[in-house]
């Protein structure tokens, strides 16, 4: 399975818990804000690592989709 990810940039704050808890997949951007540099996902403890981050946004930004 395979998965891709997303962060939506009108939303995102710049709280960077993302980038904390899954370097693999987030980094933060020059305005601040986080980007997926992974855009899929196919590793699995990838994918708990992206999700974990995901639940752990204050605001929901990012978005993550079976590809």
């Amino acid at each position: 399975m395979a998965w891709k990810v997303k962060v939506d940039q009108d939303v995102c704050i710049g709280d960077a818990i993302c980038a904390s808890l899954c370097p693999d997949v987030f980094e933060m951007n020059d305005e601040g804000k986080a980007v997926a540099i992974v855009e899929v996902i196919e590793d699995e403890s990838l994918y708990n690592c992206a999700q974990e981050a995901a639940e752990a946004c204050p605001v929901s930004a990012i978005i993550i989709e079976e590809a």
